[in-house]
């Protein structure tokens, strides 16, 4: 079976979900020659794609490589990601961010770095209704325990967004653990569950985080989520 790129098992599944309409591309003929997909005539003439048995054990293979490359940390943030995706929202992951806090001085604004896990905010052309949203992502309970001694983290995130959030893994912290200006999920096998939620406040957008935000590039939708399926409100 030959290596697919990125590009490629992305395509099969696009194929795999659709009525397979053909593109008539260079990927296309390679997916062809490769005997991933079929060509089938309809009784009008028209021409339309299938997955073979091939491309189907290719499509699966190319998954399983995916899921593989993601160590449990970005696995987890993958899921958060994509869960934010499907609820609307522009989603970005890996911002360096600057957020203003209260200094020692009355009056003085001190500056400090903020790299949230998961940012979002609402699709909308309303300032007023962005909702931004920080989701920190915790795998092991030493980061847990390490981040919850950092109080300036947690006032930068809350300066940035109007909610936070605190994800853990299943069996690493209990929700009472986390301060009670943040919402807790827990990440089972089943999926993400709100342990407590998170306090909601209105917030506008420092000009920073908008010159961050304009820099930056929104994370794209997963690749099996081009067609959402109606009930699927959960993130594999």
């Amino acid at each position: 079976m030959p290596t697919l790129s990125r590009l490629h098992v992305r395509r099969l599944r696009e194929v795999w979900r659709s009525a397979g309409w053909p593109c008539q591309d260079g990927v296309e003929a390679e997916l062809l020659a490769a005997g991933l997909l079929e060509r089938l005539r309809e009784a009008d003439g028209r021409e339309r794609l299938r997955v073979t048995d091939a491309g189907v054990a290719a499509l699966a293979q190319g998954l399983a490589r995916n899921r593989a490359a993601l160590g449990p940390h970005e696995a987890l943030v993958a899921r958060v990601a994509a869960q934010m995706q499907r609820a609307g929202r522009v989603v970005y992951t890996g911002l360096m961010l600057r957020a203003p806090l209260a200094g020692d001085v009355p009056d003085r604004v001190r500056w400090v770095q903020a790299r949230p896990d998961v940012f979002s905010i609402r699709h909308t052309t309303r300032e007023d209704a962005l909702q931004p949203v920080v989701h920190e992502i915790k795998v092991r309970r030493a980061d847990l325990l390490a981040d919850l001694r950092l109080p300036d983290k947690r006032a930068a995130y809350l300066a940035l967004a109007g909610e936070c959030w605190y994800v853990l893994a299943e069996g690493i912290g209990e929700p009472g653990e986390v301060p009670p200006e943040c919402g807790v999920m827990i990440a089972g096998s089943a999926g993400l569950e709100v342990a407590r939620p998170a306090p909601a406040r209105a917030l506008k957008l420092p000009f920073d985080t908008w010159m961050a935000l304009a820099r930056a590039v929104p994370l794209a939708p997963p690749d099996d989520d081009g067609q959402r399926r109606l009930g699927d409100e959960q993130a594999d």
